[in-house]
């Protein structure tokens, strides 16, 4: 008797530092540089094996719904293009081609296109379940590799590597990425009391508004191709900034992480005109008023979430200030489990 349900989950993540070194052709030709952190926010994936030679994707938060004859390629469109692809990768080159009978349904903790890498850590969750009902052998490298040749190379969606990888492995990694897709994952040991006090200190405020986040990076990836300097500049300064993040973090010398985030945030800005606007740069300023020292936005820019570092129990009162101009909070803490993958 087949198993009827294969589960998984990964957590999305905040970018600490060195957000955007990560993206081709920076990375190719300079090497990136990036610390970032899993929270217990999640993208869930179900696979229900079934027997009636149908597929059914099935996405709850993006209110989308597929169904047809079970068939050894899917054709490509906006419906459901991340259950597509993976589907179409596992049957073959894992699959012998033979297509699969089941429904997938996906459920993800934020709105897509809010900055906090939702479709990568989606398709690692998907991929998860399939190599939970599988039993494919792929590790930790193999699986995030495979999320992004899925989503950068067959689907042609624009974006960097770190959201896969982060997925993944979980928990606070500092990343480095160089030529040919070479990916360095490095697990940071941290004092629990550093990671408690992170937790109390930063807060995740969502702007109420989403955004392309492939328009940004396009724009960013042309202004390396261009050998436009000041942005070339500003993109060191943003890898830079990943280095003294992780050596603050793993000395506890957490004073000195607003700034850190306030330098990279400026550095960012630089990196391709549309990462911030007038909204953002309101936001920002009205949290530093109310007692932060420092925030980014999540993500490519342009919307979705904001970080803010607010010491000494100012994040009481960023927090009002904020509300009190809409958007929300939202509550997390950091999660050292990566993809976690399980059958029911």
């Amino acid at each position: 008797m087949p198993l009827q349900y294969i589960r998984s989950k990964a957590p999305l993540r905040i970018g600490l530092a060195g957000g955007g070194t990560d993206v081709s052709p920076y990375s190719d030709l300079y090497g990136g540089a990036i610390l970032n952190a899993t929270i217990n926010l999640y993208a869930y994936t179900t696979i229900e094996v079934t027997e009636d030679n149908t597929l059914v994707f099935q996405s709850i938060d993006q209110n989308q719904y597929f169904e047809t004859p079970s068939s050894p390629f899917l054709e490509i469109d906006t419906n459901q293009i991340l259950l597509k692809g993976a589907y179409n990768h596992i049957i073959k080159n894992f699959n012998n081609n033979q297509p699969l009978s089941c429904k997938i349904t996906t459920f993800v903790d934020a709105p897509a296109g809010s900055g906090l890498g939702t479709s990568s850590t989606l398709m690692v969750s998907i991929i998860g379940a399939f190599v939970e009902w599988l039993k494919l052998p792929l590790g930790e490298y193999d699986i995030a590799h495979l999320a992004y040749e899925i989503e950068r190379t067959e689907l042609k969606m624009a974006g960097g590597k770190q959201d896969q990888y982060a997925a993944t492995f979980g928990g606070f990694n500092f990343m480095e990425f160089h030529a040919d897709n070479k990916v360095i994952v490095n697990p940071l040991r941290i004092k629990q009391n550093y990671i408690n006090e992170l937790d109390l200190n930063i807060l995740l405020y969502y702007t109420s508004t989403s955004r392309q986040s492939a328009t940004i990076i396009e724009a960013q990836q042309k202004n390396v191709k261009s050998e436009d300097s000041s942005s070339i500049e500003a993109t060191h300064k943003v890898k830079e900034q990943a280095f003294m993040m992780k050596e603050a973090i793993l000395k506890g010398e957490l004073n000195k992480v607003g700034q850190l985030l306030d330098f990279g945030w400026q550095n960012k800005k630089k990196m391709a005109s549309n990462i911030s606007n007038a909204s953002i740069d309101a936001f920002y300023e009205l949290a530093m008023q109310a007692g932060a020292n420092g925030g980014k936005i999540s993500g490519a820019g342009g919307g979705g979430f904001m970080t803010f570092y607010c010491p000494n129990n100012t994040r009481f009162a960023v927090e009002k200030a904020l509300l009190a101009n809409g958007g929300e909070v939202k509550k997390f803490q950091f999660c050292p489990e990566g993809l976690t993958t399980w059958s029911w």
